[in-house]
């Protein structure tokens, strides 16, 4: 049986009700901890979506089943979080970051997380030459984030303080990294 591929698709305005819906569902909210109302989505990915903001925005694709969401941004571009995680491990030059969820419950736990993250660095490292690696900070209680990661084939990179994106967390992190192949 031939598993369906992953891809990714650029974030559109069409797409913000169901983001919403993501970003409402309890497995989501818990990390993400994000107001999921449609003005808060307008406010927090327009700015991407009319490019004013340089962050990559994409829907994750299981064939042709919405899923998830993906967001890559450079380091070069947020100078401020650069020096937040550069306190804690080296971020090259060329290094970029990414931010990920499943949206759909029935394909939490199933190894989908791990397989998007994979499929979404191979495609980073073929279109961005200039791409040195991938750096990620992940709240150290998140374990099926952190271990997503290193099944994608990211190693821990370092560990510490970070403010976390919802206050009941803990501020421990875990800092993995992926260098160009």
């Amino acid at each position: 049986m031939v598993e369906p591929e992953i891809r990714f698709r650029t974030l559109t305005r069409d797409d913000f009700p169901t983001l919403a819906r993501w970003l409402a569902r309890p497995h989501v909210a818990r990390w993400w901890n994000h107001d999921h109302s449609a003005e808060a989505v307008e406010r927090d990915f327009g700015p991407a979506v009319d490019g004013t903001d340089p962050t990559e925005m994409y829907v994750v694709l299981l064939g042709d089943r919405p899923i998830g969401f993906i967001q890559y941004s450079r380091f070069a571009d947020f100078p401020d979080y650069r020096a937040e995680i550069g306190e804690l491990v080296e971020v090259p030059d060329g290094a970029a970051t990414i931010d990920y969820f499943i949206g759909e419950p029935d394909l939490t736990g199933r190894g989908v997380g791990r397989a998007m993250i994979s499929a979404f660095c191979e495609c980073k490292w073929r279109s961005d030459p200039s791409l040195t690696a991938i750096i990620v900070a992940v709240n150290a209680a998140n374990e099926a984030s952190w271990r997503a990661l290193l099944g994608a084939g990211f190693e821990r990179a370092g560990r510490g303080d970070l403010e976390p994106d919802n206050p009941i967390d803990d501020r421990l992190h875990e800092i993995l990294r992926l260098d160009r192949p």
